[in-house]
């Protein structure tokens, strides 16, 4: 129990390190903090000290070491203003060596019209950004009670023929009680700096000096640095059973951000038969002055899924969330199918 504090305060160092309250707005490669999974999702993304399996990659690799056999994941999510993301995972339990994972998350922006200055109504043509983050997954059980993991992903964001390309990594930790209640905490995007390059960055300009009527020249034009969104988290979950077949889990997070204000998360899942469940959820920043922000984008998640386990060792597992936007007219929506065999 000592190590496993040991770790967290080495972890919450790092994350402080990463960023500070100066820093605040000054990020990018937001892709970062769009969460996948509808499971997670509908329960506000508080249960990080207790998913397991693929699910756990995004929110605490160190659950990925629960995982039996072999498992594959796929997330779609309608997001903000007609974005689509899609999320892809394969994962396996390799034994004593641990569990291994691949990820792909990749937004679909849709085809974009392009506007100049002389055509400000649009060329005729289109064109539509990609945004990918590729990761592979690193978890394993020390003991009976500690799992820890890591992510390490690359982040490519490419519009027209400019582009940007980040590397990161997450570590995650998780602790089980015997009386199943379960501690986390993970530090999540640590990485290196982003910036912008490509052939559309080149602009043609009369020298300095030059006479009238002198040729031109090229120049590229200098693009600034931004960070990763970096973070830290810590969280708690308990199992409660009600009953043989009636299961009821809690969970609540806290995320230490370097982007936005602090945010307190809230989870609660039902569970009947370990086939048919229920989740609901909550999400809202905080500020060290006034408390909770009453115009925090993200407030209510609800969702629902189904599992169900065939004679020959496979699952079938089918997700649902609805995630509430305060400043936009739909909400978001996630679907998510896993099929997992032991």
């Amino acid at each position: 129990m000592r190590k496993f504090f040991t770790f967290i305060l080495i972890m919450w160092s790092v994350s402080v390190y990463a960023g500070d309250d100066a820093r605040k707005g000054t990020t990018g490669a937001d892709e970062l903090l769009i969460p996948v999974g509808a499971r997670s999702i509908a329960t506000g993304g508080a249960f990080l000290s207790s998913v397991t399996g693929l699910e756990a990659i995004y929110y605490n690799p160190a659950g990925l070491s629960q995982g039996k056999g072999t498992e594959a994941m796929f997330s779609f999510t309608t997001y903000l203003a007609d974005i689509k993301i899609n999320y892809f995972a394969i994962g396996s339990n390799l034994g004593d060596f641990g569990s291994l994972a691949l990820s792909v998350k990749t937004l679909n922006f849709g085809n974009i019209p392009v506007t100049t200055v002389d055509v400000p109504d649009g060329t005729g043509a289109t064109y539509s950004p990609g945004y990918i983050v590729a990761g592979v997954t690193y978890a394993k059980v020390i003991t009976d009670r500690v799992s820890v993991g890591v992510n390490a992903k690359v982040i490519n964001e490419t519009i027209t023929d400019v582009s940007a390309t980040g590397f990161a990594v997450d570590f995650g930790v998780q602790y089980r009680f015997p009386s199943n209640l379960s501690i986390g905490a993970a530090v999540k995007n640590i990485g290196t700096n982003m910036s912008f390059s490509g052939n559309s960055l080149q602009t043609s300009n009369a020298l300095a000096g030059g006479n009238l009527g002198s040729p031109t020249a090229n120049y590229n034009v200098p693009t600034e640095e931004f960070q990763l969104p970096s973070y830290f988290e810590l969280s708690t979950a308990y199992d409660y059973s009600i009953s043989e077949d009636n299961k009821l889990t809690v969970g609540a997070a806290f995320r230490n951000n370097n982007v936005t204000d602090d945010e307190i998360r809230l989870g609660l899942e039902y569970g009947f038969k370990n086939m048919f469940f229920l989740r609901g959820g909550y999400c809202s920043g905080i500020q060290n002055t006034s408390g909770p922000i009453a115009n925090d984008n993200y407030g209510y998640t609800f969702g629902a899924g189904v599992n169900y386990g065939f004679a020959d060792g496979m699952n079938f597992v089918l997700d649902y969330s609805f995630q509430q936007v305060r400043e936009f007219p739909n909400p978001n929506h996630t679907f998510t199918i896993k099929l997992s065999l032991d």
